[in-house]
């Protein structure tokens, strides 16, 4: 097995940390700029009909990443 990246798990604690509730802070923050409320979703509205599992997953990923694209350009203009 492949490990990518230093991150690791973090067992639940009884005691609070300021650096935990920090992060959790700014990952809730990321999660709301990626999805604003009442948007939930990257695909647009509508009835889509696919004949095949392979033909629907293309769909996600374009859909994905038109989205993830826009979330770029608008983070940048904020800059």
């Amino acid at each position: 097995m492949r490990t990518v990246g230093q991150k690791t798990e973090r067992p639940l604690s009884a005691n609070a940390s300021g650096e935990l509730l920090r992060e959790a802070a700014a990952f809730n923050e990321m999660l709301q700029n990626a999805f604003p409320s009442g948007k939930i979703s990257h695909i647009p509205k509508g009835i889509y009909r696919f004949a095949s599992h392979e033909e629907a997953n293309k769909q996600d990923e374009t859909c994905l990443a038109q989205h993830m694209a826009k979330i770029e350009l608008r983070m940048n203009s904020k800059t």
